[in-house]
C-alpha cells in the first residue's frame, strides 16, 4: 500500500503517468496483496515444515556420503526453479541461458555443501566469507565490465521466494547434527553461503565469454483503450507465470515425496495439510509475479525516465530512498527470513527489528544506487567499500546477526526488485544517457549489500547494550526469561 500511495502522488504532481501504465500498476498492485497473502500462508502450511522435515532427516541419517550428494541436489534444482533466475538468464548478454542457469544452479548446490559442512564442524562464518569475498573481489578486476554488474545481481536474484523458506528450513533441521557453539547462528548463514556461488559462476562464465555483444532492449509500454484490453494483458501473462510457478515448485514437492515415501511417513491429515499449502504458495506466487510483472515494471520503467528527464534529475535520491524504505516490505521472502529469525532466537531479535534495519538498508541501497547511476560512477568501489565494512563487522558483533545480516542481503533482493527498482534504473539511465548493462544493472548487487552492515551495526548496538546491563543475581539467562514471558502470556 505504501509503494502504490507513492506512485500515485509522483503520479498526480511531478511525473503524470498516462493511463495504460498507471492502470497495469494498480491491477498488479492487487494482484500483489491477494498474492502475498496466500504465498504467506503457504509457506506457514508447507515450505517450512517440508523444508525442516527434510533437513532433521538428512541430519537423522548422519552419513556424509548420502547428505552432501543430498545438498547438492536440492540447492541445484531448487535454482534452476527460481523464477528470478529465468529473468536474469534472458538479460545476460552473450551467455546461453541454459549455461548461464546451469552453472549458478551448481553454484548454489556447491555451496550449500560448504554452509551444511560449516554447521557441521562448526567452521567460522567470518573467516569463510572473508576468504570467498576475497576471491570474488579478486576475480572482479578481471571480468569484463558488462558481466560484472549482472555477477553481483545474481547472487541476490537467486535467492529469491522459492529457495529461500526451503534453504532456512533446510538449515534449522541441518543444524541439529552440528558442531557450532551457538546453535540459533548455526541455522542460519546458509542463504549468505549460497549467495556466493551464483557470483563466481557467472564472472567465470563472463571470463570464458570475454567482452558481451548484447545490447538492451527497451522495455516497451503496453497501449491500453479499454478495460477489455487490459484484462486481456493480464490474461495472457496469467497461464505463463502459472508455468513458471508449476515448474518451481515440483523440485519441492517431489523432494518432499521421496522423503515422505521412504523415511518420513507422515499422517495422512499431515500430508493434506502440506498439499493444500502447497497450492496456496502456487495461487500466491502465480498472483504476485503476474502482478510485479506485467503491473509493476512498465510503471518503474516509465517513473524513472521522467525522474531522470526532470531539470532537477538528482530528486531520483531521495525518491529512490523512499520507495526503497517501503518496498522491501513486500517480499515474500522477507516476510519468511523475518519470521524465522523471530521463532530460532525466541523473540529476543524480534520482526519489528529486523524489518526496521532491512528498511533502513533498502532505503541506503536504492539512494546510493540512484545516486551512481546519476553521477555516472562505477559500481565496484561502492561494492568493495560496502563488503570491507560488512566483513569487518563480522568480528566484531556476535555470530548470529552476522549470519542473519549476510542471509538478509541475498532476502532483500528479491522479485520486487528485480521487477520495479532494476526497470525504474533502467527508465533513468536511459534518460540520462547511460550505459544501461554496467549502470542500471548493480542495483540488486547494492540492496543485497547494505542490510549487511546495517543489521550488524543493530548487533554491535545490542552487544553493547547487554554489556552495560547492571548485573543482577535475580536475572537468569536471557531463554529462561523469553521462556517465562511466552509462559505468562498463554
Amino acid at each position: 500500500m505504501p509503494i502504490t500511495f507513492i506512485v500515485i502522488l509522483l503520479c498526480i504532481t511531478i511525473t503524470p503517468m498516462p493511463l495504460a501504465p498507471l492502470m497495469l500498476f494498480l491491477v498488479g498492485a492487487v494482484l500483489l496483496i491477494l498474492g502475498m497473502g496466500f504465498f504467506t500462508l503457504g509457506v506457514d502450511m508447507a515450505m517450512l515444515p517440508i523444508g525442516e522435515q527434510v533437513g532433521t532427516q538428512l541430519a537423522k541419517s548422519g552419513r556424509l556420503v548420502f547428505i552432501i550428494p543430498a545438498c547438492f541436489l536440492i540447492g541445484a534444482f531448487v535454482t534452476m526453479a527460481e523464477p528470478d533466475l529465468q529473468v536474469l538468464a534472458g538479460q545476460t548478454p552473450g551467455v546461453p541461458d541454459m549455461l548461464l542457469i546451469l552453472s549458478v544452479a551448481a553454484g548454489v548446490g556447491i555451496f550449500l555443501i560448504v554452509a551444511f559442512l560449516r554447521s557441521l564442524f562448526g567452521w567460522s562464518l567470518s573467516r569463510i566469507l572473508l576468504i570467498f569475498y576475497a576471491i570474488v573481489f579478486i576475480l572482479a578486476i578481471f571480468v569484463p565490465k558488462d558481466f560484472l554488474s549482472v555477477a553481483f545481481d545474481s547472487g541476490g536474484v537467486t535467492t529469491g521466494p522459492i529457495t529461500v523458506p526451503f534453504i532456512l528450513t533446510l538449515g534449522v533441521g541441518l543444524s541439529s547434527i552440528g558442531q557450532s557453539k551457538n546453535s540459533e547462528s548455526g541455522s542460519f548463514g546458509m542463504v549468505a553461503l549460497c549467495s556466493i556461488g551464483p557470483i563466481l559462476a557467472t564472472m567465470i562464465l563472463g571470463l570464458a565469454f570475454g567482452s558481451s555483444s548484447g545490447t538492451y532492449e527497451p522495455l516497451e509500454i503496453p497501449n491500453i483503450q479499454t478495460t477489455a484490453e487490459l484484462s486481456q494483458i493480464f490474461g495472457r501473462e496469467f497461464p505463463e507465470y502459472a508455468r513458471e510457478v508449476a515448474f518451481a515448485l515440483m523440485p519441492i514437492l517431489l523432494f518432499f515425496l521421496f522423503f515422505q515415501i521412504f523415511f518420513l511417513k507422515l499422517r495422512r491429515k499431515k500430508i493434506i495439510k502440506i498439499l493444500v499449502g502447497m497450492l496456496y504458495s502456487f495461487i500466491g506466487l502465480t498472483l504476485f509475479l503476474t502482478g510485479v510483472n506485467v503491473g509493476f515494471m512498465p510503471a518503474g520503467n516509465y517513473l524513472g525516465q521522467q525522474l531522470a528527464s526532470l531539470p532537477w534529475k538528482w530528486i531520483l535520491v531521495p525518491v529512490g530512498m523512499v520507495i526503497g524504505y517501503f518496498i522491501v516490505r513486500a517480499e515474500p521472502a522477507v516476510a519468511v527470513l523475518n519470521q524465522q529469525v523471530e521463532d530460532v532466537t525466541g523473540g529476543s531479535i524480534s520482526r519489528t527489528t529486523m524489518m526496521k534495519g532491512l528498511s533502513i538498508g533498502m532505503a541506503v541501497s536504492v539512494g546510493l544506487s540512484m545516486f551512481r547511476l546519476v553521477s555516472g560512477l562505477p559500481l565496484l568501489p561502492f561494492l568493495a567499500v560496502g563488503y570491507a565494512i560488512a566483513l569487518a563487522l563480522t568480528f566484531a558483533v556476535p555470530p548470529i546477526f552476522t549470519s542473519i545480516a549476510f542471509d538478509s542481503g541475498g532476502v532483500a533482493s528479491g522479485a520486487m526488485t528485480a521487477t520495479f527498482l532494476l526497470p525504474l534504473a533502467m527508465g533513468a539511465c536511459s534518460a540520462v544517457g547511460g550505459d544501461i548493462l554496467s549502470d542500471a544493472f548493480g542495483i540488486v548487487a547494492m540492496v543485497a549489500m547494505t542490510p549487511l552492515v546495517i543489521l550488524q551495526l543493530i548487533g554491535a548496538v545490542y552487544q553493547r547494550r547487554l554489556r552495560h546491563l547492571p548485573a543482577r543475581p535475580d536475572i537468569i539467562e536471557q531463554d529462561e526469561i523469553i521462556e517465562l514471558e511466552e509462559d505468562e502470556s498463554q
